[in-house]
């Protein structure tokens, strides 16, 4: 036991004074509503992890797993309310290690049963709980995931959360931004076609409100975990919810929790991951955001490196208020609840790769972190080591 804590300290470097900084940012400003792990290592690098609430309960879920072949990482941004993302930070992961045994590999395959088991498994809940809590058939959560597995990097997700890498040029001195996923979200023309062509008799598909895309006119992601009163008739919500009423009924599911998935190889010049629910790319740029990280490297400036994911939700928070005309400071001291004018909740996962560690054995334990919890545990993702990180079944 005192070993493997021990190794938990070496993997999670400062802690000390990581917990004595819990609330503040770099600048050393008190912010109530930040939590963040500034480093710990993974099995190809170093992760950074941070997490600023706006909403009264906090929406937003996410996690890191680690172990010695392996990373997962995962970003659930809810909306409604908060029993969807945390139902998802519950279970998905633990569907994505059970199919990935009985595969014996990692593959597009797992992670698209692992999506669908969520979501099956949240509709039974929504089943059970509907009629004391009807309200729960209209929360739901966008649900981003990404695994990195020997030299693969598995991604896949529904809803508007991002993952984006940070790759320098042939120059090896610009970096520039890749987005992995599409955007689930009718503001965007590309899913409002979709949309169109898989409802063709439906004209108010898609219903411009006040600036703003909406699917039916009410939300404005296109793909969750949940929302079951826009996927099942039973569970319209009738006419004392106003707000999710439907203008005529509904003979078909006008939301999916199917995922898009990407797969890739990992190559020397991607340097790092950027995870992040949709709060933070409201406010920033892919573009502005892989600068950020990249402007802050681990051999010039170890501090600034290590509290990197703070340091996009700082410049994120910073934008949110230059956009109200108010101080940066000022905003800090609004209250959750009041704080979700200004921004939404934002999670942030930075994942860094060191490619000589790349699809080799590492020594690095098994971790799980989630975020806005403070505490760090041994990680089931250690069952998987029996896989062939080479995705070949294990004889």
């Amino acid at each position: 036991m005192f070993s493997w804590l021990m190794k938990v300290v070496a993997a999670c470097w400062r802690p000390v004074r990581q917990y004595a900084r819990m609330n503040e940012d770099e600048g050393g400003h008190n912010d109530e509503l930040l939590w963040y792990k500034d480093i710990c290592q993974h099995a190809c690098g170093e992760f950074s992890f941070a997490v600023v609430q706006a909403n009264a309960l906090v929406e937003d879920q996410s996690q890191v797993e680690t172990g010695p072949h392996g990373t997962f990482v995962g970003i659930y941004d809810g909306h409604g309310g908060p029993e969807a993302s945390r139902f998802v930070s519950d279970h998905l992961f633990l569907h994505l290690m059970r199919f990935a045994r009985e595969e014996g590999r990692m593959s597009d395959e797992v992670l698209r049963r692992s999506f669908n088991a969520t979501e099956e498994g949240f509709l039974a809940h929504v089943t059970r709980s509907w009629k004391t809590k009807p309200l729960i058939a209209a929360v739901g959560s966008c649900c981003l995931v990404g695994v990195i597995w020997g030299e693969k990097l598995f991604v896949a997700n529904v809803g508007d959360s991002r993952a984006v890498m940070g790759s320098l040029g042939r120059s090896n001195k610009k970096i520039t931004a890749e987005q992995l996923t599409r955007d689930h979200n009718a503001s965007v023309e590309e899913v409002r076609q979709e949309l169109k062509a898989l409802h063709p008799d439906d004209s108010r598909i898609v219903v411009n409100k006040h600036g703003v895309w909406r699917v039916k006119g009410i939300i404005q992601v296109s793909r969750s975990i949940g929302d079951v009163y826009l996927k099942k008739p039973e569970f319209n919500l009738g006419p004392v919810y106003t707000r999710f009423q439907l203008s005529e009924p509904l003979h078909r599911p006008v939301l999916t929790a199917d995922p898009s998935i990407y797969t890739l190889t990992l190559n020397p010049q991607d340097k790092f991951l950027i995870f992040a629910s949709d709060g933070l790319w409201e406010h920033l740029t892919n573009q502005q955001a892989v600068e950020i990280v990249y402007n802050y490297p681990r051999a010039v400036i170890p501090f600034a490196y290590s509290g990197i994911a703070r340091r996009l939700v700082r410049a994120a928070l910073q934008e949110a208020a230059k956009k109200r005309e108010m101080r940066y400071s000022d905003l800090k001291k609004i209250e959750r609840g009041i704080r979700r004018h200004f921004h939404d909740d934002i999670s942030v996962v930075v994942i860094f790769l060191d490619h000589e560690l790349i699809g080799k054995n590492s020594n690095t334990p098994p971790l799980s972190v989630k975020g806005g919890i403070d505490v760090v545990v041994p990680s089931d993702f250690s069952v998987l080591d029996g896989l062939d990180v080479n995705h070949n079944l294990v004889p």
